[in-house]
């Protein structure tokens, strides 16, 4: 298994020997990754492991060509947003984090 740096790398390299770079367009990217974010969707729904899974990694790839396409490096992208969250704080409501200033006013 390749490191998650290495892995990246690869993608890349994929991308480019195949035009979608340079030849294609982050719209397009974007509409592709919007049918992998469906097909997740029924891999959860439907509670199949290798399909989420399936799923996820295809997103992921997706994120690094709309990158690619923007000129920036997923890695960059991904700091920025753990940057962000890092020290946030906030709690579960219904299954899901609701960060600190989104929770509802207390009732007094």
């Amino acid at each position: 298994m390749h490191t998650i740096q290495k892995t990246i790398s690869l993608i890349r390299d994929w991308a480019r020997a195949r035009n979608i770079i340079a030849g294609g367009s982050a719209q397009a990217q974007m509409l592709k990754l919007t049918e992998e974010i469906g097909e997740l969707a029924g891999g959860i729904a439907k509670d199949r492991q290798a399909d989420i899974e399936d799923a996820i990694g295809d997103c992921f790839v997706l994120l690094t060509i709309i990158a690619a396409h923007r000129g920036v490096d997923i890695e960059t992208c991904i700091g920025r947003a753990y940057n962000e969250i890092k020290d946030r704080r906030g709690r579960m409501i219904d299954g899901v984090f609701v960060k600190e200033e989104d929770l509802p006013d207390d009732p007094e």
